[in-house]
């Protein structure tokens, strides 16, 4: 009996393997040499072509996902090279890649990376961020993709409440460092959002077993304390403004309008200023130290 015979199966894959990877090497050569003719339809191509490369792997679909990772690295790294810096393809290889295998979390990690850098990239982070959030469904318990997720948020698409969201929901993932709960309640405090970063900081102090990074706790909470009298102070002096044509000259002609109770105190005890321009300010005596970070405070 024949050793095809013997197992059919094994001598099938035995000569398709070969064939489906150098119908691969085909394709992207014929990639590589037209991209101009291909310009229309090669989206359409390449997107389709990983589910069908996965359907006829055979098993096989991760050795072919790493052999398309690395044709989206040769195409990547040799467009550096030249003036055409076109890279239409790269987002669609990656999802070939990535469908091939979808836990080849470096080629969501760099292909991240090479999707939204803009100088000697595609400059495309709504691309990159979609390739994040693929490859986060597909490896749930790696938090080096979710701090992917919040690293675009923050550095390249500027959005400081999506990048607290996605570094708080990082520091969820077992295993991930401590550091990305203190980073999503910083972000979130420069946003803006005193209620989320109080929250996260509260819950820093609480479940740390670190004494110093208790003592950085109380000093945030302390600060967003602040940050958060100020503000409501400052709204009543505008309101006082309206009322009255001008700025309080400090906080207690407000209580005596009746607009508080009484003269709030910053966290160590001392009262607030008010700045000829109605602005609140913290009594140079006080610790207290407030980070607004890149949105200035209204």
């Amino acid at each position: 009996m024949t050793a095809r015979a013997r197992n059919p199966v094994a001598w099938l894959a035995f000569v398709i393997i070969p064939v489906l990877l150098f119908g691969i090497v085909m394709l992207q050569v014929r990639i590589d040499a037209q991209q101009g003719a291909l310009a229309k339809q090669s989206d359409e191509l390449l997107v389709q072509s990983g589910p069908l490369l996965k359907k006829l792997s055979l098993g096989y679909d991760a050795l072919l996902g790493d052999i398309y990772w690395t044709r989206v690295v040769q195409y990547y790294g040799g467009k550096l090279s030249t003036t055409d810096r076109d890279y239409r393809l790269l987002a669609p290889m990656l999802d070939v890649a990535t469908t091939l295998d979808p836990n080849l979390v470096v080629a969501y990690h760099l292909g991240s990376f090479f999707l939204s850098e803009r100088q000697g990239g595609a400059g495309r982070p709504d691309l990159a961020v979609d390739l994040i959030k693929k490859g986060i469904a597909a490896n749930p318990t790696s938090w080096q993709l979710a701090s992917d997720l919040g690293f675009l948020y923050y550095i390249r698409l500027k959005d400081y409440e999506k990048a607290s969201a996605a570094y708080f929901e990082t520091s969820k993932i077992p295993g991930a460092p401590q550091l990305f709960k203190i980073l999503a309640a910083r972000i979130a405090s420069k946003s803006g959002a005193i209620e989320t970063s109080r929250m996260i900081w509260k819950e820093v102090y609480e479940t740390t077993q670190d004494p110093k990074v208790k003592e950085k706790a109380v000093e945030e909470l302390k600060g967003l304390k602040a940050q958060s009298d100020e503000l409501q102070l400052d709204q009543l002096a505008e309101e006082y403004h309206t009322r009255f044509g001008r700025y309080p000259q400090s906080v207690r002609q407000m209580v005596e309008e009746g607009m508080i109770p009484g003269v709030p105190v910053d966290p160590d005890g001392f009262a607030y200023i008010l700045g000829p321009d109605g602005k609140s300010r913290l009594d140079p005596k006080s610790t207290v130290t407030i980070d607004l970070g890149p949105t200035p405070r209204q």
